[in-house]
């Protein structure tokens, strides 16, 4: 088994599949976060050179498990296209998109350029910036913005003018979230719609104190590809596989 991960599901699909004597594992992580949370088994960090370098790395792999990020759109496409090239059963973890509540003040666009397009929009005030380090970017020229950019590792590129980077990982409690936007008086939240239980203490958070959220959508994923939602649903399909 190939998993393509680098999320708690891909992690814990490894741990289940790492127990069962019926399956050799190997974790592949494209190398993005200077120090990742590791899978137990087998694994690799690093890219497979496209569509080509992947359908041959799939010689000797009897299944590949796509586990990576919702928002991991360039690596879905080319499991998709290497499995099929390969002749490979393809299994898909994606976890449920958030879902907003009649309490919940949320604006869905389609991607972080058109986030940053919203907010160029609105009157200027403080943003909580979490939609990873490269695509910070996206809001260098929004000077009369003030950004809260939260982030695992630095980001790269132009930085907007007026900011403050905080470096740290999830998972977060709504308590710890509140007093962040409550100490920054964020007026918006910028968030990708992960659907990540380990961050979503953030959504709460907006909701209860009156922040306004632009939510970014997911990509569109290959079709045609078996897809499950948990990494439990995911080991159970490929026990039926076996």
């Amino acid at each position: 088994m190939l998993i393509l991960g680098g999320t708690a599901e891909a992690r814990e699909l490894a741990a289940l599949l790492d127990a069962d004597h019926r399956f050799a594992v190997l974790s592949s992580l494209a190398g993005r976060v200077a120090n990742p949370r590791l899978p137990v088994g087998e694994t690799r960090i690093g890219g497979f050179g496209g569509v080509e370098g992947l359908a041959d790395f799939l010689h000797g792999v009897d299944v590949l498990v796509d586990a990576t990020h919702p928002f991991a759109a360039t690596i879905s496409r080319n499991a998709a296209a290497a499995a099929e090239r390969a002749g490979v059963p393809l299994v898909a973890v994606v976890r449920p998109g958030w879902v907003a509540s009649s309490e919940d003040s949320w604006t869905r666009v389609p991607s972080v350029a058109a986030a940053a397009a919203a907010l160029a929009e609105r009157s200027p005030g403080r943003a909580l910036l979490t939609t990873g380090r490269q695509d910070v970017a996206e809001f260098a020229g929004l000077d009369d913005w003030w950004f809260l950019i939260r982030v695992v590792d630095a980001p790269s590129g132009p930085l907007p003018a007026r900011r403050e980077i905080v470096r740290d990982r999830g998972p977060y409690t709504v308590d710890s979230e509140l007093d962040l936007m409550r100490r920054h008086a964020v007026d918006v939240l910028v968030t990708k719609d992960s659907g990540s239980e380990l961050v979503a203490a953030k959504l709460e958070a907006a909701r209860v104190a009156g922040v306004a959220v632009l939510m970014v959508d997911r990509p569109r994923r290959p079709a045609g590809v078996e897809s499950v939602a948990t990494a439990r649903e995911a080991y159970d399909a490929l026990a039926a596989l076996h």
